[in-house]
């Protein structure tokens, strides 16, 4: 048996078995010589991705990240616990011109980071000192070896000539040596600790000579023992130039080895090569697809899915792993959706010694719940991973870390959801939890989406799940598509960034989603992926709202102050803004949209999926929540778009989940008259950056007695309808905190929303969870004020019926589908399962009407023409099937 990376396999590669919770084991790396790579391996997490790289057997630091603070690389399989001795063990040395480092640059480990976090959280841990940093153990750039705290943090003032290099810190000394061993361009470092009894643990730093084992110089250092608790991994820092400004000091790593009883291997956490699967399952057929982390050239190339068989993992689908985006999708069809079926990914990994071992990453394919009764989809939106304080050079990584999110994953598994839903802003290019690194477009995203994929993965695995990209997810402040084409601001309409990264995006995201309905890519090659599915008898619509939206720059006659997209000045006539010829969803996605409004083959009730809702659901905006009239990045705007958007929903009783606002709303839509449309739900966001509210200076009409002025019935800031149900506003506009700890976090109220779809009532159950709350424990909380609301499939059209058609009464068939048709322009009014056997059709003009009767799409319907409207028709006719 074979030992690779914390997984024991069998020399015919054909098992897998995890070990966990394993004390005093040992850990060596093996890089192979003949790997170049970004990606370090199952056994460790780098900050950032971009910045480390395999070459020639050997760790090291890329060139662009020389002046960046604490570079670091965590050992996510071994941690140190409270009793007994470790050992570490690295050979380092200078990258480059040595003569150019200076005396504070420094190289070493890190140990005791994170202590009492989430292992993928302390795995983030870098640049910034503070509670939680750990302690930096290492070598400078003349030689002489340290201990520093890095939990106490303080900035170093910079030069003002000017330079490259991000901000510099300094971190407390513990202790130095008085011997300097010269510029460290090969040296064996190694650490021990080692406990004194009922007293501290005693650190001691080696600088030993490569070959001879010769100790050159040593430190050491007592200190409390739980401070050594929690990861370890490898620093590199560039130390301060004489005029202030961040050095460029780069270090290599080899033949980094941690043993000893104070060690504890836990196997299960090593990251990737398989890092997460999504898929969906959808009329017989299955989309999945597999994330892997950075492979190297001359690493294998192909990844598999295999299902559990008479015993045995059998392959049913191989794939070559796109080089850009490291994905590979698998389209299974004629898939037994009738059963739970398990499956792997399997993935080769090449060693260092020529062999192989086998990864794998498994789950269960759910059999389509077609008989449940209620489907139950869960939605979220905006993921920040953290405070937004990580400029600073001091932070509390043990309370401003909100990454991995293990509150919102815990409670929604508890809801024990049939769908998943991240409508958008799975990542934040800036600060979440670093900057935008525009220069390393692509391994910037990466390193950012893999967090996604870590923190929820343990969902998405056996869960379908529909995740559609938005504006942060491709670096982007907002998104007008503009149907593809290239652009230098995004406000002028399309993409700023290369269509080649925009593509990269989409893969990592949509590609296990149901083939596109029409799959024409748009201006650049860029793909599209609005689509259906149905699972559960519950016909989902995918929409891409920003795709086609057109660009508001330049585009509204009469605007001349402001940016482009926030309107603020109470003289201009909003209505000026619906500027004919304008598009929102554009008219692909809304002929998409009528046609999956009237086929119902297979569905009993409807929904529909994007990025945002159909109305401008915020007055204020921002950190200090100016008040503002209207916002054109919301899909409120165009209005005409926005009308012709709802009433193609309206039409197939579709009701509407979104997210992107930061604020959790509950909207009744109107066109014509308030109410006579759709209903939409916007989720809360997982975390809150740019909180928004909904405060209007008018009261709304027709609300429910008792209830706050912002409800009921208004006109939002570009004058669509909507009649408000319930909104998180942030307590910054209340004045009413929640207490909760951190406060950063809570007060801008986040959460997730829960939609539970009745098939036998047709009822819609909608609830707005706080992230704070146990679902399963009263105790802890409840629900958003205005939430749960159910609401029946028929609300989603509200209009007012002027005139009714004769009572069906339908023999040969239950829960059969009616569409009316108007014949005075062959318009579908609209279409809609019905449950029992007896309809009484309305319309909302008299006239002439056919109406279809039965499965439509098959050979089982009867259509009945010329059916005239009465306003008080007490007809009935008979339709038998």
């Amino acid at each position: 048996m074979l030992r690779r990376g914390g997984v024991i396999v069998t020399a015919a590669l054909a098992t897998v078995a995890v070990c966990s919770g394993v004390f005093g084991s040992e850990f060596k790396s093996a890089w192979s010589a003949d790997v170049d790579r970004v990606w370090i391996g199952p056994d460790f997490w780098a900050n950032r991705l971009q910045d480390w790289r395999l070459r020639g057997g050997r760790l090291e630091l890329a060139d662009y990240a020389a002046t960046m603070p604490l570079r670091t690389v965590h050992l996510l399989t071994h941690r140190l616990t409270a009793d007994g001795t470790a050992s570490l063990r690295v050979r380092t040395g200078i990258l480059g011109d040595a003569e150019a480092v200076t005396p504070t640059a420094e190289s070493g480990f890190l140990i005791g980071a994170g202590q009492g976090m989430d292992y993928r959280a302390a795995a983030l841990i870098h640049r910034n000192g503070g509670p939680g940093a750990g302690l930096f153990v290492g070598i400078d750039g003349q030689g002489r070896l340290f201990i520093r705290d890095l939990e106490q943090a303080r900035p170093v003032r910079r030069s003002q000539t000017g330079g490259r290099g991000g901000r510099v810190f300094q971190f407390a000394l513990l202790a130095r040596s008085e011997a300097s061993v010269g510029r460290p361009t090969d040296v064996l470092l190694e650490l021990t600790t080692v406990p004194l009894a009922g007293g501290p643990c005693i650190i001691t730093l080696s600088a030993v000579s490569v070959g001879s084992e010769k100790r050159r110089a040593q430190v050491t250092y007592a200190i409390n023992a739980e401070r050594l608790l929690g990861h370890v991994g490898l620093v590199c820092h560039p130390g301060v130039n004489d005029d202030g400004r961040a050095g460029r000091a780069r270090f290599w790593y080899r033949d980094w080895s941690v043993g000893g009883d104070r060690f504890i291997e836990e196997a299960q956490r090593n990251c990737g090569p398989i890092l997460s699967t999504q898929h969906t399952l959808s009329e017989k057929t299955l989309k999945m697809t597999a994330q892997m982390m950075p492979i190297g050239a001359n690493d294998t190339q192909t990844v598999e899915l295999q299902t559990w068989r008479g015993g045995a993992w059998t392959t049913i689908d191989r794939q070559r792993i796109r080089p850009d985006s490291y994905t590979a999708t698998f389209r299974v069809t004629d898939w037994d959706d009738g059963q739970d079926v398990p499956y792997q990914v399997a993935y080769h990994l090449k060693q260092a010694d020529g062999g192989q071992t086998l990864y794998t990453w498994r789950g269960v394919v759910r059999k389509d719940p077609v008989n449940k009764e209620t489907i139950v989809v869960a939605g979220f939106t905006g993921n920040h991973n953290n405070r937004r304080n990580f400029r600073s050079g001091r932070i509390d990584w043990r309370g401003d870390i909100w990454f991995p999110h293990n509150a919102i994953t815990s409670a929604v598994a508890k809801h024990r959801p049939d769908v998943l839903f991240f409508s958008g802003d799975q990542v934040y290019e800036g600060l979440s939890p670093t900057f935008a690194d525009r220069q390393h477009l692509r391994l910037d995203y990466l390193y950012k989406w893999y967090l996604w994929c870590w923190a929820y993965r343990d969902l998405t695995r056996s869960i379908p799940c529909i995740t559609i990209p938005d504006d942060h997810d491709i670096y982007q402040g907002n998104i007008w598509g503009e149907s593809g084409r290239p652009a230098t601001v995004d406000n002028q309409g399309g993409y700023v960034h290369p269509a080649a990264f925009v593509k990269m995006v989409e893969h990592t995201q949509v590609d296990n989603l149901p083939d596109p309905v029409d799959p024409r890519p748009v201006e650049q090659g860029i793909g599209v992926y609005f689509t259906r599915m149905t699972y559960g008898r519950i016909g989902f619509a995918v929409l891409e709202d920003r795709k086609f939206k057109s660009g508001c720059a330049n585009r509204i006659a009469g605007r001349t102050r402001g940016r482009p997209d926030h309107i603020n000045d109470p003289n201009f006539d909003i209505l000026r803004a619906d500027v004919p010829g304008l598009k929102l969803l554009g008219d692909r996605q809304l002929a998409f949209l009528h046609d999956f409004t009237g086929d119902w083959r297979g569905q009993d009730m409807k929904i529909a999926l994007s990025q945002t809702i159909f109305a401008n659901m915020a007055t204020h905006h921002g950190a200090e929540l100016f008040r503002l009239i209207a916002d054109l990045d919301s899909n409120g705007w165009p209005q005409s778009g926005r009308n012709r958007a709802v009433d193609a929903l309206r039409r197939g009783f579709v009701f509407h989940l979104a997210g992107d606002q930061h604020l959790g709303s509950l909207v009744h839509h109107g066109i014509d008259e308030h109410n006579d449309a759709i209903w939409s739900f916007c989720v809360p966001s997982i975390a809150n950056f740019y909180p928004r509210a909904w405060m209007p200076e008018a009261a709304g009409r027709n609300r429910a007695p008792g209830a706050e002025p912002n409800l009921g019935e208004h006109l939002d800031g570009l004058r669509n309808k909507v009649t408000v149900y319930g909104v998180t506003n942030p307590t910054s506009i209340t004045g009413k905190s929640t207490g909760r700890e951190p406060l950063e976090l809570h007060d801008k109220m986040p959460g997730y929303g829960i939609v539970r779809l009745n098939k036998r009532t047709r009822q819609i159950r909608v609830e707005c969870w706080p992230r704070y709350v146990d679902p399963a424990d009263p105790r802890t909380g409840t629900q958003y004020p205005g939430w749960p609301r159910t609401i029946s499939q028929r609300d989603n059209y509200g209009r007012r019926a002027v005139a009714h058609l004769p009572t069906l009464e339908i023999t040969g068939m239950t829960d059969a589908v009616v569409q009316v048709v108007d014949e005075s322009n062959n318009e579908i009014v609209y279409t809609l399962r019905i449950t029992g056997t007896r309809f009484r059709p309305w319309v909302f003009k008299r006239g002439t009407y056919t109406i279809r009767v039965g499965e439509l799409g098959t050979a089982r319907v009867k259509t009945l023409t010329h059916v005239q409207a009465e306003s008080d028709n007490t007809q009935t006719r008979r339709v038998e099937l």
